[in-house]
């Protein structure tokens, strides 16, 4: 009997973990949402909607090993919008960015060896405010829809789009910090010759140590001016947008 009720406690608890954590699995191209990986490669924790924490590893470039080739191509014109759906609202406080990167050196974004290498670029942020009267400010925390406008400066061509939550709610200690994630594919049409700048890898981008990474967002130092974004976004090419 008090096996069966262990049981039966772990079981709840196990399915609230589950609850709390999200997938990014629909793309949204204008006012279309793509049914679940229809554009977007499924990810590895499409069952389990665990995150990643480990920064240095392979998984934190798309969250997949195999599944770019089963995963169909977006056309998106140039000066359009282009987002995320979640499988549900954001549940944990944190930092959502998207990276977009040519599918260099693949000759199609439905390669695993497209943007292997030093090519992304981040393209949109939406991070935490904070003040010392009022502590922090969580802009996704609850919303399931994240984008931005693609600027017709964006050269044509095929894409992978990265869309990104860093979650911060046990993220006091190195790799507390969890990462949901998700990579879309995209071929974008009607382009310019735009050339963006501040490119990283993933991995590479992220040590782990960053102070938007590492950080105990319940008690932040008595100097503390705010939240620090980690990496930096490309402002010469693309202009941050205001969430859906």
């Amino acid at each position: 009997m008090i096996s069966m009720k262990l049981s039966a406690v772990f079981a709840t608890l196990a399915a609230k973990l589950v609850a709390a954590h999200y997938t990014f699995p629909d793309l949204i191209v204008g006012t279309t949402v793509s049914a679940d990986w229809q554009y977007i490669r499924m990810t590895d924790n499409h069952y389990s909607q665990a995150p990643v924490t480990d920064v240095t590893s392979q998984p934190i470039r798309c969250y997949e090993n195999s599944t770019a080739s089963a995963t169909a191509i977006a056309t998106v014109a140039a000066g359009s919008h282009l987002g995320v759906q979640a499988d549900q609202a954001i549940y944990h406080p944190g930092y959502f960015s998207i990276y977009m990167s040519p599918v260099t050196p693949a000759t199609t974004a439905a390669s695993e060896t497209a943007a292997t290498g030093k090519t992304w670029f981040k393209v949109w942020e939406d991070a935490p405010t904070w003040t010392a009267a009022g502590g922090f400010v969580w802009p996704s925390e609850s919303m399931t829809q994240f984008g931005f406008t693609i600027p017709k400066s964006v050269p044509s061509g095929q894409y992978l789009v990265r869309f990104e939550q860093i979650a911060l709610h046990v993220a006091s200690t190195y790799g507390g910090a969890q990462f949901y994630l998700s990579c879309g594919q995209i071929n974008v049409t009607g382009g310019g010759s735009g050339k963006p700048t501040n490119l990283v890898s993933f991995p590479g981008a992220y040590t782990g140590y960053e102070p938007g990474i590492l950080i105990n967002i319940y008690s932040v130092p008595s100097n503390y001016t705010g939240y620090t974004s980690p990496s930096v976004i490309e402002r010469t090419l693309f202009q941050p947008a205001k969430p859906n």
